[in-house]
């Protein structure tokens, strides 16, 4: 397994590397600089002398309007063939570049819509602009994984070969370092629920030469702030996310109806997600509530909660790495994304200060993920 997780990781990891160096250029300004010119020389450029001669007798023969229509016809339909072509030839050179891009990996998440864990591996795909494919898999009977003996998500499938590493955190970092799994040992533990554990050393730490240090942390202190706030998400941010998404019996329904149509799951299949899974987070968030102690009203600490993250960055930066997001950033972005499109987004929005960050974010890593 670690022979084939390196393997694998490896082929992404050069892939990150490369992709940040070259990038396909935006479609949209492809087709207004390319659409004008082709499509005024197809359109408009054809006929020869004796065709003409022909047409311009039937119009003083009294045909002008059925001419009339016959160029305008003509006309549309050359514009047409003219975008057509256009555009199936831009798409064409887009597929090349990404192929050059990305090596031609083929990369493909399996994940739940609404797993912070898995909407930060996303968001860190997004950001360094690695085109991938998503499996969404149902919560309840997880078919779409069944081939796989860590029935957890995330999973990351690189070129037809499962990546089987155990939290996105370690799949986050191997993308950062050349010498992947031997740098994360396992270590099984007990819990209090005497429940028995994996957990990963060094998964907070970028494995970095000195030189490699000094360049991505230009100042001392910047590595153990984004390892602290990469821990605060993991250890405090995540778990306010499942008592305030499946809060009450609506919300959780609405939850679930939004991971079943992103999940195009079956009919009987997307019916079963969603009356059962609701029901089972509904009681689950109880629990996780009571473990966490938080309050009555669980919102108030969400509220705090991210009111603290925009604090810490301060007035006087846009992002926890500056000018840049670092992988707190992405790591904090993540986990509140998966809650987009519902009622604990909306207030989370309307009563905290986190919207200005969380707008930057949302451009930053869209305009990334565009290239």
């Amino acid at each position: 397994m670690a022979a084939s997780c390196a393997r694998t990781l490896g082929k992404v990891g050069l892939s990150f590397l490369e992709s940040s160096a070259s990038r396909p250029s935006g479609t949209f300004s492809y087709l207004l600089r390319n659409v004008g010119a082709h499509g005024s020389r197809r359109a408009y450029g054809t006929g020869a002398a004796g065709v003409r001669s022909k047409l311009l007798s039937g119009v003083r023969a009294g045909g002008g309007r059925v001419l009339g229509c016959a160029f305008l016809l003509g006309g549309g339909l050359g514009l047409y063939q003219t975008v057509k072509l256009s555009v199936q030839q831009h798409l064409a050179e887009e597929e090349r570049k990404v192929s050059r891009v990305t090596g031609g990996l083929k990369l493909i998440l399996y994940q739940y819509k609404t797993c912070p864990f898995c909407s930060k591996v996303r968001a860190f795909l997004d950001y360094y602009g690695l085109p991938y494919e998503i499996v969404e898999v149902n919560p309840v009977m997880r078919q779409e994984i069944k081939w796989s003996t860590y029935r957890k998500v995330p999973i990351l499938m690189v070129d037809d070969e499962v990546n089987e590493v155990k939290t996105s955190l370690i799949l986050i970092a191997c993308f950062c370092m050349s010498n992947i799994i031997r740098c994360y040992p396992e270590m099984k533990s007990v819990n209090d629920s005497g429940k028995e554990v994996t957990e990963y050393n060094n998964k907070y730490w970028l494995m970095l030469s000195e030189a490699e240090t000094v360049a991505v942390y230009p100042q001392k202190e910047m590595q153990k702030e984004e390892m602290k706030w990469r821990q605060w998400a993991d250890d405090w941010l995540v778990h306010l996310i499942s008592p305030n998404v499946y809060r009450t019996t609506g919300e959780a329904l609405a939850s679930f109806d939004y991971i079943v149509r992103e999940g195009k799951f079956g009919t009987f299949e997307g019916f079963f997600a969603k009356y059962v899974g609701a029901a089972a987070m509904f009681l689950i968030s109880k629990r996780l509530k009571r473990r966490h102690n938080l309050q009555d009203d669980v919102r108030q600490d969400l509220y705090k909660a991210v009111n603290d993250w925009v604090a810490a960055i301060g007035k006087n930066r846009k992002f926890m790495g500056g000018d840049q997001p670092n992988l707190a950033d992405l790591a904090v972005f993540g986990v509140l994304r998966v809650m987009e499109g519902l009622q604990a987004f909306d207030d989370m929005m309307a009563n905290t200060k986190v919207k200005y960050w969380y707008r930057r974010m949302e451009r930053h890593v869209w305009k990334c993920h565009s290239y």
